[in-house]
């Protein structure tokens, strides 16, 4: 219960506060990359494997038809999606998840059909939590995008390598979370997009 009116009150407080970033980003997207909506929607899988709507700003060109795994260097990721995308600032509109209860600051990242509702046994258990904007695994593969585009095949590197260890790691947080904990998470992330965002300059 904790968590759960910590999540609103802070998306509710982060709204209000990152209100005038967030109307910057949607002018700058309008006029960076016309032809497109502002938001991008798409359908993750939610707590209990309930679909849910998440929402993103749009990084990418419209009507690319890629694949569900992005990787870095991609020409359907624009150059200001770029920029976005290494400031996390593509995911602020996330805000509007936690605060409506789709989602929480803390907990596994959503997956698109096909991932997180295809988990089979006590892999499932990760289907209790409510899916989050960071987490443990977040943190671990917050450079996915690069990792993956080091690798022949991508899609399969993540199939058979990547997502199974976030499995592994969220069932981990599963069993192991508190609250304190996942307040030392949001401060990791917060340091650890500092960080990345630094060497990557």
């Amino acid at each position: 219960m904790l968590k759960y009116i910590f999540d609103r009150v802070m998306a509710l407080i982060g709204l209000l506060i990152l209100w005038p970033v967030m109307l910057v980003v949607a002018i700058l997207i309008s006029i960076k990359m016309p032809g497109g909506p502002v938001i991008f929607k798409q359908q993750r899988v939610g707590l209990h494997g309930k679909l849910f709507t998440m929402y993103k700003f749009r990084s990418m060109t419209v009507g690319h038809g890629g694949s569900s795994v992005s990787v870095a260097g991609e020409n359907r990721i624009t150059p200001l999606g770029h920029v976005l995308r290494k400031y996390k600032l593509d995911e602020l509109p996330e805000l509007w998840n936690v605060l409506i209860g789709d989602m929480s600051f803390v907990g596994p990242r959503p997956d698109v059909q096909g991932y997180a509702d295809a988990l089979e046994g006590t892999d499932r258990n990760v289907l209790k939590l409510r899916p989050g904007i960071t987490g443990p695994a977040t943190l671990k593969y917050a450079n996915e995008e690069e990792i993956l585009a080091r690798v022949p095949d991508p899609k399969r590197y993540n199939d058979e390598v990547i997502f199974p260890d976030k499995v592994r790691i969220n069932l981990e947080y599963y069993n192991n979370h508190s609250f304190i904990g996942d307040i030392r998470l949001i401060f990791a992330t917060i340091f650890r997009s500092y960080q990345l965002a630094e060497v990557e300059d």
